[in-house]
């Protein structure tokens, strides 16, 4: 099972506890309850998109979604649908 995204509060504050801060991936871990992984990542990601804190404390937090997890991706349901006529005989 996927895990939750991080929600747009979180991720700013991971990134400025880091950028603005100057905080251990540990100790911003700590202060919001999460993991150590889930700041590298988001970290990571901040990065790969050429975004600094500057440019994270203007975006709004839909555009700020959009440059660090891309676009939403709709759920899939493709499960099996059974075949009511060959269970019914």
């Amino acid at each position: 099972m996927a895990t939750e995204r991080l929600s747009m509060r979180q991720t700013r504050q991971i990134l400025r506890q880091k950028w603005s801060l100057g905080r251990t991936h540990r100790e911003v871990a700590q202060s919001l309850g999460i993991s150590c992984g889930a700041v590298g990542t988001t970290v990571l990601r901040a990065r790969a998109a050429g975004l600094d804190w500057a440019q994270v404390d203007t975006l709004s937090d839909e555009v700020l979604q959009a440059r660090v997890y891309g676009p939403p991706t709709p759920p899939t349901h493709h499960r099996a649908v059974p075949d009511c006529a060959y269970h019914a005989s």
